[in-house]
């Protein structure tokens, strides 16, 4: 009998969950999510989370600045994992968060959430670090991704995805077609909702330097908003060095929520509270900006110890040494940001 209390007792702790425990939520996920339209329509007050990345502790900083669930309702914008060294610890607490509270929980697909990418950028080799090379986590949970959503719409008026708008999608009728339980294609319909950006400079579509997607101008999202009836866009998957970024006097705006990505940019992050729409407050929302988590320096133990592996206390508690700046500067691992 799978019991979600204990394995949320133990994530919280940051310890891992046995893979048959994994194999069974990601099958009772699956069966939740298989009801889901392509689109979630949800209501505020909801609270929006941009890229993660697995970093896990700044996960935990998020929850400790916005409310853990079921108190908050959280919208997540997809990329939780790959580049930070907890990838599995995250996207397992986020599906055990979605089994327990699924009204209060909305999970999206993002562009990492992929077999391509993942092998390519850290979770891949994680989930082979951590269960061993012939386990079968990675396939479990890259299986579970391909039955994500693939956007929300919050209030009827706000759109939230993960990259952006795509040529082919005119009306978000087009996206409750796409046929979503599979790999990411390279191009096409569902490829431009999760890589594609927007790009001050432009007015229409414009092929992305990504090699995925489209950068998107402002004529395209005026048309977008107007046909659907949206008043704002919400995404993801770009990093800001405030934390968040505002276009085109908020009609599409970037939430940012890995906090000194890569463990060395120096970025701050921040989170999205839409407050409900009886509030008082004159703008409904605010970015709750936050900086790195000071236990996010336990996930520097790998370059500590210098052979991959992750070294933890028997507490998982105090006794965390430091990793001096430069030599974090020096071994983190090169990564290409725009992806």
């Amino acid at each position: 009998m799978l019991d979600l209390d204990q394995c949320l007792e133990k994530l919280y702790q940051g310890q891992l969950l046995s893979e048959p425990v994994i194999e069974q939520l990601c099958f009772k996920l699956k069966e939740l999510l298989i009801k889901d339209s392509n689109i979630v329509h949800i209501s505020s007050p909801i609270t929006l989370v941009g890229d993660i990345h697995g970093q896990f502790y700044d996960l935990l900083e998020i929850f400790k600045i916005g409310g853990y669930p079921p108190d908050t309702n959280y919208l997540f914008l997809g990329d939780y994992v790959d580049r930070g060294y907890h990838s599995v610890e995250t996207i397992s607490l986020l599906i055990v968060l979605k089994l327990k509270y699924p009204s209060r929980v909305t999970l999206i697909r993002g562009n990492h959430e992929s077999r391509q990418i993942t092998t390519n950028y850290g979770f891949y080799t994680e989930c082979a670090t951590k269960y061993g090379q012939e386990s079968k986590v990675w396939k479990l949970f890259t299986d579970l991704f391909d039955f994500l959503v693939l956007a929300a719409v919050v209030d009827d008026t706000l759109f939230c995805v993960h990259g952006g708008l795509s040529p082919n999608v005119q009306t978000i009728d087009s996206i409750l077609v796409i046929d979503r339980f599979r790999e990411i294609p390279h191009d096409g319909p569902m490829a431009d909702l999760v890589w594609s950006d927007p790009d001050i400079e432009l007015l229409n579509f414009r092929i992305s330097s990504r090699g995925a997607g489209y950068q998107f101008g402002v004529n395209v999202v005026n048309r977008f908003l107007q046909l659907n009836g949206f008043e704002r866009i919400y995404r993801a998957h770009q990093l800001c060095n405030e934390g968040y970024q505002v276009f085109w006097k908020g009609k599409v705006n970037t939430v940012w929520s890995a906090p000194n990505y890569c463990y060395r940019c120096g970025n701050k992050a921040s989170i999205l509270e839409i407050f409900d729409r009886l509030s008082s407050d004159p703008k409904g929302f605010r970015f709750n900006v936050f900086d790195a988590s000071p236990d996010s320096e336990k996930e520097f133990i790998q370059l500590e110890n210098g052979d991959g592996e992750f070294s933890y206390g028997e507490d998982g508690g105090e006794g965390w040494p430091a990793v001096p700046e430069n030599r974090l500067m020096k071994k983190a691992p090169y990564v290409e940001y725009f992806m």
